[in-house]
C-alpha cells in the first residue's frame, strides 16, 4: 500500500526544494561514525537516489536492515528494498549536487545500478501533473551560449557545436565527457539511460496503480499514467514559462524537464554504470491556465515517483 504524506508535510518539503543541499550540509557538523576516507563498502548494490526528502522518507519506511554512514557530511542509508540491496540517498537539488553526491557515492560504494527518481514539470502537452515519465535519454539543456546581438541577429562563437535551435540569444551546446577507456574526450548532447532497466520499466508501467488524488482530496482531472521511451532535459533552472517550455518540446521533443537527472545521467555514463531515471509531474512548468500546481500536487507527485522506483526494484533481477 502506498503511503501519502500527511497535509503538514507540505512545508516542510517546499523548504527542502527551496534549500537544495543545505540540510546536508549542515549535518556535516555531526558526529561522523567513520572517517570519509575509510567508508568504502564492496557490497554490490542499487543506487535509489531521490532529489526530494519526501520520496526518501517514503522508501525507507519499506528499507530492511537499514545502516547509515556519513561521508562528507552526505547520508548513506544501505539496507534491502524490493528484495535488492540498496544505497539510498539524496542528491541535493540541481545539477551541481547531484553530479557531486552521486560521484561521491560511487567512489565509496559498489554501485551496479542508478535509479533515480524526484518530481518534474511536464513539457510533453499530452501529459499530465502526476504522469510519471521514465525517459530513455537526457540532455543538459541549459548548456548554452549567450549570443552577442548584431543587426537583429546573434553572432555565435564558430568554434562551439550548437546541435539545437536557439531560444532568442540562448544557444544550446553540447557537453564533452570523459570515461575510462576512451582514447580523447567524447562532445555529446544525449545520455542513455540502460536499455535493460528501460525494458522492466515498460513492463511494470500499466501494473502499478497511481495516486489521483492528494492527502486533502485534492484529485486530478486525469488518472495518472506510466510512460517509457523520449527525452528528458535537465538544468540549473526552475521553469515556470510557457514559451520556454513550449520551446524545450519543440526543440528536444522533451517530455519532462528537471534539475538533476541529466548530471546524475553524464556521472553514470562516465563510470559506465547502467542508470535510469523516474520522474513524475509536479507541474506543467507554465503551462497551465492557473497558478502553478507545485504546491497543490508535489506530496502525489512524490509518491508516485516512489510507487514506480518500488515496483521497478522488485522487476529487476538479483
Amino acid at each position: 500500500m502506498m503511503t501519502l504524506l500527511g497535509p503538514t508535510s507540505r512545508a516542510a518539503a517546499l523548504r527542502t526544494l527551496t534549500t537544495g543541499l543545505a540540510g546536508l550540509l549542515l549535518s556535516a557538523a555531526l558526529p561522523s561514525p567513520a572517517d570519509a576516507g575509510a567508508v568504502r563498502d564492496d557490497t554490490p548494490r542499487i543506487a535509489v537516489i531521490s532529489a526530494f526528502a519526501p520520496e526518501m522518507t517514503i522508501l525507507k519506511q519499506e528499507l530492511d536492515e537499514p545502516s547509515v554512514r556519513l561521508v562528507n557530511g552526505v547520508e548513506f542509508t544501505t539496507g534491502t528494498l524490493g528484495g535488492q540491496s540498496v544505497l539510498l540517498f539524496l542528491s541535493g537539488i540541481s545539477v551541481v549536487n547531484a553530479a557531486m553526491t552521486v560521484q561521491l557515492a560511487l567512489d565509496h560504494f559498489a554501485i551496479e545500478r542508478i535509479v533515480f527518481s524526484g518530481i518534474a514539470g511536464g513539457v510533453d502537452p499530452e501529459l499530465n501533473i502526476g504522469d510519471v515519465v521514465i525517459a530513455d535519454r537526457w540532455g543538459q539543456y541549459l548548456e548554452m551560449l549567450f549570443a552577442r546581438e548584431v543587426d537583429g541577429g546573434w553572432a555565435t562563437i564558430p568554434s562551439f557545436e550548437y546541435p539545437y535551435g536557439n531560444f532568442g540569444m540562448m544557444f544550446p551546446r553540447a557537453v564533452t565527457v570523459l570515461r575510462a577507456g576512451a582514447d580523447r574526450p567524447e562532445t555529446r548532447f544525449w545520455f542513455p539511460a540502460d536499455e535493460a532497466m528501460l525494458a522492466r520499466a515498460a513492463r511494470i508501467a500499466e501494473e502499478v496503480a497511481l495516486a489521483r488524488c492528494t492527502a486533502e482530496e485534492q484529485c486530478l482531472s486525469e488518472p495518472p499514467r506510466v510512460f517509457v521511451g523520449g527525452s528528458g532535459v535537465s538544468g540549473g533552472a526552475f521553469i515556470d514559462n510557457a514559451a520556454f517550455r513550449a520551446w524545450a518540446f519543440e526543440t528536444f521533443g522533451a517530455r519532462v524537464l528537471d534539475m538533476e537527472s541529466a548530471a546524475v545521467a553524464h556521472v553514470a555514463y562516465a563510470n559506465d554504470v547502467p542508470f535510469i531515471a523516474v520522474r513524475s509531474l509536479s507541474d506543467l512548468a507554465g503551462a497551465g491556465e492557473d497558478a502553478n500546481q507545485l504546491e497543490v500536487f508535489l506530496d502525489l507527485a512524490a509518491n508516485n515517483a516512489a510507487q514506480v522506483v518500488r515496483a521497478l526494484l522488485r522487476a529487476i533481477p538479483e
